[in-house]
């Protein structure tokens, strides 16, 4: 029976091949072996954007990069439409999401989070004409409002929370959702810091910041696929390193704080 049981396995693999074999093997070893970290990541200001020369800047670029660096990887970027990204990583077509995704319940249910390696919030910009005298939640929470946000975005669930009774006009990325107010489409965007706040010094004729707080807080973290938890001590360990050596907080500042690498940036982000 054992010499049965051995020659019916032997059969099994020869049959299924390599694949097979590599079925337990983890996704940190496969990095490994590759030599390549692939981040997926979708385009948004200052997570991730070009530069004019058309290479990838931003914070999460400067962390992706960092990260391979230390982990003495190639880094590969993918970037990917934002409501396709986390089917993009269920499929395999990168390893991991760098792409300033806020941790929420609803996504937890689909992929892994690491622990927050930044904390941005959800803030609002409002043409200066057509939303004039507009300085309340409760004035853009009407059926006459119309506004503007990224499609698939943590700003999505915020715009319906606070402005349930507004027309929500949702586009591919930040970029078309701004020029939609910008083009007087729309009476107000809603983004993640610091967009918003940049956006209104930018174009400070049409833009203005009409709330004096937030309207939430989020949490960003990396995302992976259920189950690589040897993948995740790897990442949750690389963000409390350089969370104690104050690199991720200096990254950060440079990239929401000041405006200093505005004309490296490519024109229409």
């Amino acid at each position: 029976m054992k010499r049965l049981i051995t020659a019916c396995l032997a059969v099994f693999l020869l049959l299924a091949g390599p694949s097979a074999l590599a079925a337990d093997k983890s996704t940190l070893v496969e990095i490994k072996e590759r030599g390549t970290l692939r981040v997926g990541l979708s385009t948004f200001v200052p997570w991730a954007m070009r530069d004019r020369q058309g290479e990838l800047v931003g914070f999460e670029v400067d962390v992706a990069r960092r990260l391979a660096e230390d982990a003495g990887l190639k880094i590969e970027f993918i970037p990917t439409a934002w409501d396709g990204i986390i089917p993009a990583l269920l499929a395999g077509k990168f390893d991991v999401i760098i792409g300033g995704m806020s941790i929420t319940p609803a996504r937890n249910m689909s992929v892994l989070f690491t622990s927050p390696y930044a904390h941005s919030g959800v803030q609002l910009a409002a043409h200066k004409e057509k939303a004039a005298g507009k300085i309340a939640i409760a004035d853009y929470n009407k059926r006459s409002v119309t506004l503007a946000v990224r499609r698939g975005a943590f700003t999505v669930q915020t715009a319906k929370k606070y402005f349930p009774k507004a027309k929500l006009r949702q586009f591919d990325d930040d970029a078309q959702a701004f020029q939609e107010v910008l083009n007087g489409n729309a009476h107000a965007v809603l983004a993640s810091s610091p967009k918003p706040e940049q956006m209104s010094i930018q174009y400070n004729d049409k833009l203005y910041i009409p709330l004096s707080e937030r309207l939430s807080r989020g949490s960003e973290a990396f995302a992976i696929r259920h189950g690589e938890f040897d993948l995740l001590n790897f990442f949750n360990n690389w963000i409390l390193l350089r969370t104690e050596d104050g690199w991720l907080k200096e990254r950060h500042d440079y990239w929401f704080t000041t405006l200093d690498w505005q004309n490296q940036i490519a024109e229409g982000q």
